[in-house]
């Protein structure tokens, strides 16, 4: 955990000395700061971030305008902090390339537990030893390349933020089965909490939109009306 690189983007400077305090306390000794949206990517521009912290309302922008500037750089994990919390302002985080969210006030271990929930669903690096073994999944349209963390559709490599992609394993590993948004949630953040299961529905649509020729008619991830959604099997197209 302490190889990691966080990066903190709130303006108000209490919340994140407290949080800087709370995760070098869990282990977390590289982290970075920004007070505005501006800094926040020239950050992101220099140094090779992990997981980002991002306040909604910043001084220049706000986090739902920021997000996608920070996905055209990375697919680090990012992780909201909102005093927003309808079911329109937590889609729009997810829609803008988030991966979660916690609402103010918080309680800074929650944030802790969150960050260590995705670490332990992490993709695997390429940085593994060359003796490992490599676990492709193949849908004929697309291969995941676990091993190495990368989605390849058409042959192309596709940018696949953190938490797509691990819903997309996760579908990749159970091929043919129909899986509830419960057993989704429970699987994929690892939350015991509510979590509002439009977040699964939000992240079926990104998984759509790399792996499908039409993502509004989709022949590889499916919809099974009333009890979740199946990932076919096979070389179809």
């Amino acid at each position: 955990m302490e190889t990691k690189n966080i990066l903190i983007v709130d303006d108000e400077k209490a919340i994140v000395k407290m949080l800087e305090l709370m995760l070098k306390k869990e282990g977390f000794q590289h982290i970075y700061r920004a007070h505005s949206g501006s800094e926040a990517l020239e950050i992101v521009e220099k140094q090779n971030i992990d997981i980002i912290i991002l306040d909604v309302m910043l001084p220049d922008c706000s986090g739902f305008e920021l997000c996608p500037k920070i996905r055209e750089k990375t697919n680090a994990y990012i992780l909201f902090l909102t005093a927003k919390i309808s079911d329109l302002d937590v889609l729009t985080g997810f829609a803008t390339g988030g991966d979660d969210y916690v609402t103010k006030p918080f309680n800074p271990l929650e944030i802790a537990a969150r960050i260590k929930a995705y670490l332990r669903r992490e993709p695997a690096s390429k940085a593994q030893p060359a003796s490992a073994a490599t676990k492709l999944y193949d849908f004929g349209r697309f291969i995941l390349d676990e091993s190495a963390g990368e989605l390849i559709v058409n042959g192309r490599p596709v940018a696949c933020p953190t938490q797509v992609y691990l819903l997309l394993l996760y579908f990749c590993k159970h091929p043919n089965i129909v899986l509830s948004k419960a057993s989704l949630l429970e699987a994929v953040w690892g939350f015991e909490h509510y979590v509002d299961d439009n977040t699964v529905s939000v992240h079926i649509r990104r998984i759509r939109e790399r792996i499908e020729e039409d993502p509004s008619n989709p022949k590889l991830l499916l919809t099974v009306r009333g009890l979740g959604y199946k990932l076919v099997k096979g070389n179809q197209l």
